[in-house]
């Protein structure tokens, strides 16, 4: 799928022309990080979804020096993280801030945030919730959704390490894209399982304890650095590969 496919799908959807710009970046950009889950195809799972308001936009209905509070307000999880992304970067915290946005959802690949918050020289932490996938590895109920995490740091010497991950062997996303079976979305780890499934369960619960309207959302910490790790890391890893680096 082209740029002018992709914008004319999401806008036949009703997005705002910066919102269907905003999207089409976060899916080409993962198309291109060779995360098809996340790409192109979300666009075709949008066009069948109901219960959002494409034109809605998301409220920032507290706002303190350490704590926001977003709502989405009908509107796209992407289009609520991508207001809350903007604010972060335009008035950054003096040290720390805790930002909480209630029904949120959904997200898409974290790791498209929290790049941009460390580009922006912001140590960057997002996890998120969804209906429940994952269930026990022993069996059961789903219990918890995938619970993915992102978490980037920020480098004076170019790139930042972005780490982006699911709790799920495979994730929701390669189920819509046809890339994987429902029956493939359990926790990963193989006989180290229980392993995700906690932290699934502990990412879960952690966003249910701070969200205030009952629904899924989305937990973001950004802090400035006090520190500068990565140069160092690069050098010991020397040719090999860290989290978020292309190719």
């Amino acid at each position: 799928m082209d740029a002018d496919e992709g914008l004319r799908r999401l806008a036949a959807l009703g997005l705002p022309e910066p919102d269907a710009q905003a999207l089409w970046s976060h899916f080409d950009a993962a198309e291109q990080r060779g995360k098809p889950s996340h790409g192109h195809a979300r666009i075709l799972w949008l066009e069948q979804q109901d219960g959002f308001v494409a034109g809605a936009e998301p409220v920032l209905v507290e706002d303190e020096s350490g704590f926001q509070r977003w709502h989405g307000n009908g509107a796209l999880g992407y289009v609520t993280l991508e207001r809350a992304l903007a604010r972060q970067l335009a008035d950054p915290p003096r040290d720390a801030r805790l930002v909480v946005c209630d029904r949120t959802f959904p997200t898409g690949m974290l790791g498209h945030y929290t790049r941009r918050l460390a580009e922006g020289g912001l140590v960057a932490l997002l996890t998120a919730t969804s209906p429940p996938r994952l269930g026990h590895p022993a069996g059961g109920p789903s219990l918890a959704s995938t619970s993915p995490l992102s978490i980037a740091v920020p480098s004076s010497a170019g790139d930042p390490v972005v780490v982006d991950v699911s709790m799920g062997a495979v994730t929701w996303g390669d189920v819509v894209a046809g890339l994987a079976g429902e029956d493939e979305l359990v926790p990963f780890g193989g006989e180290h399982a229980h392993k995700a499934f906690a932290l699934a369960v502990g990412l879960q619960l952690l966003v249910d304890a701070l969200v205030r309207d009952p629904g899924h959302g989305a937990v973001l910490l950004v802090a400035r650095p006090q520190a500068d790790p990565v140069p160092a890391l690069r050098e010991l890893a020397g040719s090999i590969r860290l989290p978020g680096d292309a190719g």
